[in-house]
Formats: C-alpha cells, sequence, structure tokens
C-alpha cells in the first residue's frame, strides 16, 4: 500500500467518527420547531471555522441561518435544511430520544433520520471540500432554518427573500431531506406536489324529518358534493406526477334524529401535480360546485406551490446528483415527487435548479426514530461527491 492510499484510508476512518460525533451533537439539541435550541449557534461556528460568512435572524422565535463561501467567480448553489424536530412523543424508545445514542449500530434519536443526518453528513463533505487542494470555482451556500416541521412561514420562506433582496440567483439547491426508500441513494426527489387544503360551509334548511319536502338537508348535499369532488378527472397531470383529493372531515352538530340539519362543515386537502398552481386548482373546484355557489362557502387554507425540476441541457444539477449516487452505490436513482410538501418550494424557480437526496425515511416521526450508521457514512459520501463535481475545476485531471 502506498503512502498516499494509507493516509487517504485514515483520513476516512476519521472522518466516519467525525460525522458520527456530529449527528450525536445536534441530536442532543432538543430543537422541537421553532426552537433552535443552540443547535444552530453550534452549526454556524463550525461552518465559520472552514471560512464560511455566517449570518443569523431570528423572527418570531425560528431562527435562520445564511452561511456563504466563494471560491471565485462560476455557479452558486446551496444546501438547505432544517434542524427542527417534530416532539418526541411517549412511547418505547430504546434510548432517551435526545442522547444519540449507538445502538446495534444505529443512531437512536429524534431527528436522526429527519434531518438532523443530512445536515451532519453535509457539513463533513463540506469539510472535505474546503480541504480539497485542487482549484475550486463557485459559491457555496448553506440555508438553514428551525421551522420546517412547523408552519414554515418564517424560515426557507424569509431565507429565500433575503436571499432575493441581496440580489443571490442560485443555480441550484441541494435538500437533505430523507427521499430514499430501501436503500440509501435508491430515490430522489426532483419536485413537489403542491398542496391545498379548504374547508367547505354547507347551508341547509332545518325542519322536521318527516316533512322533507320543506327542508335542505345539509348532509345530503355534503354526500352530494363528495361525490362531484372525488370524481373530478385532472387533465393537465403530468405522468410522474398525479393529483389526489381526500375529504378529511364531515362534521354535522345535530344533536337530535328528528330534524334535517341545516348546516355541515367538511374539510378536504389536494396533493397536485407540477401541471397546475393552487389557482387553477381552486378554480377546477368551483367549476364543479358552480350552481351550489348560493348553499356553499369555501376557505382555503394553506396553499404550497409545487416544483420540479427536469434534466437540463448545460449544468444539470439533476444529473450531477445521480452521478453521485451511482458513483457511491452503483446505481441510479428513482425520480419521484411523491411524499408531502418541502421547504424546496421556497427556492425553485425558472433559474434555480432543486432537487431533495437524502437518507432512508422508514422511521421519520416514529418512536424509536433512528438511522443506521452505514447509510450515514453513504449519504456523506454521496454528498462529498456530489460537492467535488459542484465546486472543483477539472474534477476528472486530478481523480
Amino acid at each position: 500500500m502506498t503512502f498516499a492510499a494509507h493516509a487517504r484510508i485514515c483520513s476516512q476512518a476519521t472522518q466516519s467518527n467525525t460525522v458520527v460525533e456530529d449527528l450525536q451533537t445536534l441530536i442532543k439539541f432538543k430543537s422541537v420547531t421553532p426552537l433552535q435550541a443552540g443547535a444552530i449557534d453550534w452549526l454556524s461556528t463550525q461552518l465559520s471555522s472552514l471560512g464560511f460568512n455566517c449570518e443569523q435572524f431570528t423572527f418570531n422565535n425560528v431562527t435562520n441561518l445564511i452561511a456563504k463561501v466563494s471560491f471565485g467567480d462560476g455557479p452558486s448553489y446551496a444546501f438547505s435544511g432544517h434542524i427542527d424536530v417534530v416532539p418526541a412523543t411517549h412511547g418505547k424508545w430504546r434510548a432517551e430520544p435526545f442522547s444519540g445514542a449507538i445502538i446495534d449500530d444505529a443512531i437512536y434519536g429524534r431527528g436522526a433520520a429527519d434531518m438532523k443526518g443530512g445536515v451532519a453528513a453535509m457539513l463533513s463533505a463540506s469539510r472535505s471540500l474546503i480541504s480539497h487542494v485542487a482549484n475550486k470555482h463557485g459559491t457555496f451556500y448553506w440555508l438553514i432554518t428551525s421551522d420546517e416541521e412547523g408552519e414554515a412561514e418564517y424560515g426557507s420562506l424569509l431565507i429565500a427573500q433575503r436571499l432575493a433582496q441581496q440580489r443571490v440567483q442560485l443555480d441550484g439547491c441541494i435538500i437533505g431531506e430523507p427521499t430514499s426508500h430501501l436503500q440509501v441513494g435508491d430515490t430522489i426527489k426532483n419536485g413537489r406536489r403542491g398542496a391545498l387544503s379548504a374547508r367547505l360551509i354547507i347551508n341547509g334548511k332545518a325542519g322536521h324529518v318527516a316533512y322533507p319536502e320543506n327542508t335542505l338537508n345539509a348532509a345530503h348535499l355534503s354526500a352530494e358534493i363528495v361525490k362531484r369532488l372525488t370524481s373530478i378527472t385532472w387533465q393537465r397531470d403530468e405522468p410522474s406526477s398525479h393529483t389526489s383529493l381526500q375529504i378529511t372531515g364531515i362534521n354535522i352538530a345535530n344533536v337530535v334524529d328528528n330534524m334535517v340539519p341545516a348546516l355541515c362543515e367538511m374539510t378536504f386537502n389536494i396533493r397536485y401535480s407540477h401541471g397546475y398552481k393552487s389557482a387553477d386548482i381552486k378554480n377546477e373546484i368551483q367549476l364543479v360546485l358552480a350552481d351550489l355557489q348560493h348553499c356553499v362557502a369555501i376557505e382555503w387554507q394553506r396553499p404550497c406551490e409545487p416544483f420540479y425540476t427536469s434534466h437540463q441541457t448545460n449544468h444539470c444539477l439533476l444529473a450531477k446528483v445521480e452521478l453521485a449516487v451511482f458513483a457511491v452505490t452503483g446505481s441510479y436513482p428513482v425520480l419521484s415527487t411523491s411524499g408531502g410538501t418541502s421547504d424546496g418550494r421556497f427556492f425553485a424557480n425558472d433559474y434555480t435548479q432543486v432537487i431533495e437526496c437524502g437518507v432512508r425515511n422508514n422511521t421519520i416521526h416514529q418512536v424509536n426514530e433512528h438511522l443506521p450508521i452505514d447509510d450515514l457514512l453513504k449519504i456523506e459520501q454521496i454528498y462529498t461527491r456530489l460537492l467535488e463535481q459542484l465546486f472543483i475545476v477539472n474534477l476528472r485531471e486530478i481523480e
């Protein structure tokens, strides 16, 4: 074995120990949304030591971080993520949920997979990039929030607005959300469906059940509305992204059994293809209910626009992520837009490509959320390879 090969192995071993310790450190911060609980402070210190210029700002108890390092002229890419977690619900945890304990070669704790593992892996990859002796170009941003698991009103949305005020135009954004299914790297997200909720108030006319001809039954109207909503054909769906509508609640506050109800409340949620915008969805719904508008009032809630990144002719971030995954796993990832919404919607636009790539999502938000150490090391390798492709000049010549 040559000295260079031996040094490389020693460096990888040290890096492996560091990324595990970093994840354990991050888990120990009890950063339940919207609190950062010291996690962003710690992360800012780590990035500053690597030469990043770090800016923190807080609004409504949400802490955001914009970190930047420039290697000279070239493209601008960002890593986006969150350090906030959902509460650690009561249950039979194998270890205290904010301990970062290692059990059976896996790191246990709230946020291990969603998504402190991704943050720890990207931090390790960033250290590798910064220490690389090869010529580098471009600008690398870190965009971190403590408001992703909640309403996402004061997190990445405000970060994106601040970047726009600073006239920063990103070429691409990598998001470390847990996207993998059976093994790390088997699935990445090149977009997300939109989401839109609604609350319907259905007004009828009360009366005695023995004389229905004198009434307008709000419950019966709700059944008709369910039939119409669930029968819509979504003509503008894209092949890789289908629209689905689910009724989430029907409430009829009627305390007697001999009165026709005059009021019914219904809620539903739509996850819709990137072939639509939220305004298009609203128009479709209002069209099928047009003849009932005299007795139905709609209140729209929590609109989240979809985004989608296709393969590009030049400087294709999607292709680079695919190549990084292949270099580490030997297989190309499946492209998906499934799942819930993500902060990617705040950064995606006609200029900025957004790709999500992370660890497996099989234990997220669950009791005993955990991340196998092998999975953590694999995503760290994928991120390291990706950053080399994005920022190192003439990468092939130095391999």
